[in-house]
């Protein structure tokens, strides 16, 4: 959804509420505390959208429980900035985000943080068909682009600093990745094991040879990069292409976060690319946020 479809749908606070109850209840309310249908819209000067719980006696908003819970900031503001972050293939920054909406830059990353919590949970089927997988590593300073000093190259993967990231990806169809605490045969095998389906699968990996452990219980098939890249459908390029959208997303919007943050970022990045072909992936947040 673009910007300008949000100020014509949602033009103020009251337009917002009622999207938000149609989308969580439909219709009928019922209280998030207890459950009780037994409920009755309190009317408040001031205060839009507010009910009354016969059942635990609470009182409580379509807000209650959900990433807007106790929110100050209005929530079009909110709805702009879901659109644009589900918009922005290689991520937003928070300050961008702040001169956009006017607000200022901590309470943005605030909102994005929150945001990026809602696409953290999300849970999906199993992997299974043609699944890639790798590893990467994020942060650090980006390759050299001038040949002529190549006689310094900045270090890549093991070895640094950098956050290792692993990922399968099930082509034409989805990609899950987390922040790796454990990157040896059996941190691999059970990372896959979660994700990837055991008995439909064909996994695909490169010559890295933590993967053996996968071996023993995947069908599989190795790509030697010191030999090509691809091998008629055997390659890993699909979940590689999605390591750049994360790296550009870290050299070019954000330029620096912490390990404590690379959770949310990634499940930023997975969950815009599982989404890429749906044309309403405002819509599919917004419903994931009361799911």
């Amino acid at each position: 959804m673009n910007l300008l479809t949000v100020f014509t749908r949602y033009p103020d606070q009251e337009a917002c509420i009622e999207h938000l109850e149609k989308v969580r209840w439909g219709g009928e309310a019922s209280c998030p505390h207890c459950g009780c249908t037994n409920v009755a819209r309190k009317q408040e000067k001031g205060r839009m959208g507010r009910w009354n719980c016969h059942g635990c006696k609470s009182s409580f908003n379509v807000l209650s429980g959900s990433i807007f819970e106790k929110t100050r900031l209005p929530l079009q503001k909110w709805f702009l900035a879901i659109g644009m972050m589900v918009n922005a293939k290689k991520s937003l920054s928070s300050c961008q985000l702040a001169r956009d909406l006017d607000m200022n830059q901590r309470s943005a990353w605030h909102m994005q943080q929150r945001i990026r919590v809602a696409m953290l949970t999300t849970e999906g089927d199993l992997l299974q068909g043609i699944v890639k997988a790798d590893e990467t590593y994020v942060g650090g300073k980006p390759r050299k682009g001038n040949k002529r000093r190549d006689d310094q190259p900045n270090k890549r993967g093991q070895g640094t600093k950098k956050i290792p990231v692993i990922g399968a990806l099930e082509r034409g169809v989805a990609v899950v990745a987390k922040v790796a605490d454990d990157l040896s045969g059996k941190g691999i095998l059970a990372f896959l094991k979660d994700h990837v389906d055991t008995g439909g699968s064909l996994l695909i990996t490169y010559e890295y040879r933590a993967y053996n452990a996968a071996k023993k219980v995947y069908q599989s098939a190795t790509i030697n990069h010191k030999v090509s890249y691809a091998d008629s459908d055997t390659y890993t390029n699909s979940i590689e292409g999605f390591w750049s959208l994360i790296k550009r997303a870290w050299y070019g919007s954000h330029h620096y976060y912490t390990a404590k943050w690379m959770p949310f970022y990634v499940a930023e990045s997975t969950w815009k690319h599982n989404q890429r072909k749906n044309t309403d992936a405002f819509g599919t947040f917004v419903r994931g946020c009361f799911a």
